[in-house]
């Protein structure tokens, strides 16, 4: 194929190749995808996006996460529009600030205080970076196989990545009491904290909830040790509840890093807080040339509002289950054993015998031949514009593809 006949993808991936190290960078390189996924796109409108051939899909990965109405909603462009007008990037913070703050205050059940930065990587770091501080100690449990960001004291990935950049993490296992106990133990009276995230969504596996009796002990174990309990709520917050995930299982944590959804799109991450660890907060120096900048702020407070009247956790819950009910009955007609975990509004589809994905790959490129957006092994997401109309849209594509599967075609 020649660039006359190559696609607008293409020819886009061949001019980033000779400017962009690799093409593409991270967890949105397509390479890892299956064949004809695109790497580039156009636009989104709702729960649809348009890669830049041209190619409209019914969206369900929501850019990762961060779209939570759908695209270009119009509550959240006319207050980015109207602030994007006053000022964005200042020589401090305008009031969109604290109107956020108090917002944060008001919904989160543990946040006594709350403070921002742009991404989930910067919340997570500040999390831990306030237990050490707080507490005067260093040792921080981590789940095993958990993502808590790109940076390399939680990088899933070695490139780069000392030996001394981990010095003073202890891994775990996800709701196994047992191996939780264990780890506290190795801390020792150097235990600063635990952080735990919303659920188990680790890539390539079936999700797990957390076990209420896990978390209530992992909060326990906190007291105890005079250490802090930390929520990853980057990738489920406002999601699940609007009150910070673990709400859902009665048990509430010291700190909470929060990015994704918060401003359905636009660049954001929030840490809250109880009172036992304000004064740190107060102290810590933690900043951004762009971490005040008022236009996400003012895209966060609309998309929380819009969240909160529409009861936006609930919708998607509705639409996650519509979509996993069909998926399942349609497995079930051709014979093939599929897995689906997690909380509706965030699904993981998985086959059964399949450690080399080869048939979530098949299903999922089947799908995008006919506009349905699906990931063979990370969760993907639902949004509030994910229509009843939309699912049953999807459903009619996804049908075809396990038909395409079982028949060989």
């Amino acid at each position: 194929m020649n660039a006359r006949t190559e696609s607008p993808d293409q020819q886009l991936r061949a001019r980033a190749r000779r400017v962009v190290p690799g093409g593409m960078y991270g967890h949105m390189r397509a390479e890892g995808l299956p064949p004809d996924y695109p790497q580039f796109f156009d636009r989104g409108q709702g729960c649809h996006l348009w890669d830049a051939n041209g190619r409209r899909y019914i969206d369900f990965m929501c850019s990762w996460g961060p779209i939570v109405l759908g695209h270009q909603h119009p509550g959240v462009t006319e207050a980015v529009n109207r602030q994007m007008a006053a000022g964005d990037c200042l020589n401090g913070p305008t009031e969109r600030m604290v109107e956020l703050a108090e917002r944060l205050v008001g919904l989160v059940t543990h946040a006594d205080w709350a403070m921002f930065s742009k991404n989930g990587s910067d919340a997570t770091t500040t999390c831990v970076t306030l237990a050490r501080a707080a507490t005067g100690k260093r040792k921080i449990l981590v789940a095993k196989g958990a993502y808590h960001g790109a940076l390399p004291w939680c990088s899933p990935h070695p490139l780069g990545v000392t030996a001394e950049d981990r010095a003073h993490l202890i891994t775990y296992r996800y709701n196994d009491i047992s191996s939780l106990e264990a780890a506290v133990d190795e801390a020792g009276s150097d235990l600063a904290g635990i952080v735990a995230s919303a659920f188990r969504h680790d890539y390539g596996l079936d999700q797990e909830l957390p076990d209420a009796a896990f978390a209530r002990r992992a909060r326990a174990l906190c007291d105890a040790a005079d250490a802090a309990l930390i929520l990853d709520d980057v990738r489920a917050g406002f999601r699940l509840t609007l009150h910070g995930s673990w709400d859902l299982v009665g048990v509430q944590p010291d700190l909470s890093a929060w990015s994704k959804a918060i401003a359905n799109g636009h660049a954001l991450a929030a840490v809250t807080g109880n009172g036992r660890y304000r004064d740190a907060a107060a102290k810590l120096f933690v900043t951004g040339s762009f971490w005040c900048g008022a236009v996400p702020m003012a895209a966060a407070l609309a998309t929380l509002d819009a969240l909160e009247q529409g009861d936006g956790p609930a919708r998607m819950r509705a639409a996650g289950q519509r979509l996993r009910d069909g998926l399942a009955a349609q497995a079930a007609v051709w014979g093939l054993a599929i897995r689906q975990s997690g909380p509706p509004q965030m699904p993981t589809l998985l086959f059964d015998d399949d450690a080399d994905c080869a048939k979530g790959y098949r299903f999922c490129q089947e799908a995008l031949k006919r506009g349905v957006y699906l990931h063979p092994r990370h969760n993907m997401f639902l949004s509030t514009a994910h229509s009843d109309a939309d699912i049953d849209e999807a459903l009619q594509a996804t049908a075809q593809a396990f038909e395409a599967m079982a028949s060989g075609g």
